[in-house]
């Protein structure tokens, strides 16, 4: 275990009709709100109006910045910080999914920043202040409400890229599993995936004596496996919905990941793949997730192994560790295609012609991963038997 200090200021607010919270943290921070959301849905199942009638009732001047994308552009973070420029903005409220969320860090870290927002992304400055934010939480996925981190893309030249800050961590988050229920499956399915990768992203490190760690990634993983097939048949139940909910914030907070490092390569590769198709996240890491597995099996077979054993059930008995190794693999990549989600690239449409193209966007600062070191030609490799 590497030494270590952790730090999350973020207040989460989790459970039922939570949403009344909001008249009692945002008035602190000032008057002039921007709510940040995405495509209208929370207009649909009637969350926008909560929140309105919530800011309301605080008396606060409320601006809007709709419409932020899935895959959130640069583009639109500049909106917002025009917004927050032009009308002196106290107080972001992301009212979302991750997307909405990492859209509103970006916007916060860029109105306090003289120059172009995309120059925080692309680490040629970094971010010392941000305008405080809170979320309401309305998809288990990402865990943006609970970290410091940002996904932000470049639709123009086809680049996306994580960036972070300290200074971004929301002051509060929301999370009413009630603003969940109506999530379609196939997001709810993405949203699994995607909880599911970040907890495998820490797994996979080189750092010894993470006993316990070990031990909380894995039952995070068994919970969400034993559940999402219940919540996939009952997408209103309460109780599969807070499970899940709770668990994808868990599982990108910090705490998992106390004392080292995990790779984080396969959410670069897949960056450059819905970089240049605009896929769905989740999408993309369920089909390349395993497969990065196989690639990188021989760095560290019993780690893979073990995860085999005490996650998937798999025996060892008279097995090599490559090939309980393997055994495990094959049920990571079957659960997932169990409960929906996708095992190729050409269920994207997605063929050799651009794998190239992705393969230098994730190779433009060289070579990455902190499990194993990956190359060009190991991310073509890897995209080659994703198709």
């Amino acid at each position: 275990m590497q030494n270590f200090t952790f730090w999350n200021p973020t207040k989460l607010i989790f459970g039922k009709d939570q949403i009344e919270q909001l008249h009692k943290e945002i008035p602190q921070y000032g008057n002039k709100v921007l709510v940040v959301y995405g495509g209208g849905s929370i207009k649909r199942n009637g969350l926008y109006d909560k929140v309105m009638a919530e800011l309301k009732g605080m008396d606060a001047e409320v601006f809007e910045l709709s419409g932020v994308e899935p895959n959130p552009r640069i583009s639109t973070v500049r909106k917002g910080v025009e917004i927050c420029k032009e009308q002196g903005i106290d107080f972001l409220l992301a009212v979302g999914g991750g997307s909405v969320i990492d859209c509103t860090k970006a916007i916060a870290a860029g109105a306090k920043y003289a120059g172009d927002a995309w120059d925080l992304v692309i680490k040629k400055a970094v971010a010392t202040e941000a305008l405080p934010f809170g979320t309401v939480l309305t998809l288990a996925a990402t865990g943006s409400e609970m970290n410091s981190g940002s996904v932000i893309t470049n639709w123009e030249t086809n680049e996306k890229y994580g960036w972070g800050s300290p200074a971004v961590f929301p002051k509060f988050s929301i999370l009413d599993p009630v603003h969940t229920y109506t999530v379609p499956k196939d997001q709810t399915i993405y949203g699994i995936v995607d909880m599911m990768s970040h907890v495998l992203e820490h797994y996979f490190h080189l750092a010894e004596n993470t006993e316990f760690q070990d031990r909380m990634c894995e039952s995070l993983l068994i919970t969400v496996m034993e559940t999402a097939p219940k919540l996939l048949s009952d997408l209103e139940n309460y109780e599969y919905r807070a499970t899940i909910l709770y668990a994808g914030t868990m599982a990108l907070n910090g705490i998992l990941n106390m004392g080292y490092r995990g790779d984080w390569a396969t959410h670069n590769i897949e960056h450059a793949v819905s970089a240049v198709y605009d896929i769905p996240h989740g999408g993309g890491l369920a089909i390349l997730f395993p497969n990065w597995m196989k690639h990188n099996l021989h760095v560290k077979p019993e780690r893979f192994k073990q995860l085999a054993v005490r996650v998937f059930g798999v025996d060892p008995t008279g097995k090599s560790n490559e090939e309980a190794a393997l055994e495990g693999i094959e049920k990571l990549r079957e659960f997932w295609t169990e409960i929906g989600a996708p095992s190729r690239l050409a269920d994207y449409g997605i063929d050799e012609s651009k794998l190239q193209l992705m393969a230098d966007k994730a190779t433009v600062n060289g070579e990455f991963g902190n499990f194993a070191k990956l190359n060009n030609r190991d991310v073509m490799e890897i995209y080659k038997i994703s198709l």
